[in-house]
């Protein structure tokens, strides 16, 4: 069993900035793609960034230029460093991992959720 754990939510006024964190944990070969979604409340889950373990990428174009991401050294962290934060970012940012559990079996997790809220 894979678990997935974040941290790093919070209040932030807008043009701030928030650092989200995930950790993998559990019983696995290696992990493909790891990243970030988000639902804001009345909203559809959508991405928000992903990166391959061999640190290839890809941003909504909502979040391109403020929001990096940003995989650990021991490839089994992902970090999303979010800056000039707009009110529109508030939402339940979720962190999932692709890890291949055995030769060739591959599929996703997610973790539970933090929360990102962006007001003054």
């Amino acid at each position: 069993q894979v678990q997935l754990v974040e941290s790093g939510g919070g209040l932030v006024q807008p043009g701030g900035s928030l650092r989200l964190s995930c950790a993998a944990s559990g019983t696995m070969l290696s992990i493909y793609w790891m990243g970030w979604y988000r639902q804001a409340p009345g909203k559809q889950r959508e991405l928000v960034a992903v990166i391959s373990s061999s640190g290839r990428t890809n941003y909504a174009d909502s979040v391109k230029g403020r929001f990096t991401i940003v995989r650990g050294n021991a490839k089994d962290m992902v970090y999303l460093e979010m800056n000039s934060l707009k009110p529109e970012d508030t939402a339940v940012y979720y962190c999932i991992a692709d890890p291949e559990i055995t030769k060739g079996s591959v599929r996703r997790y997610w973790g539970q959720g933090t929360q990102v809220t962006v007001s003054s």
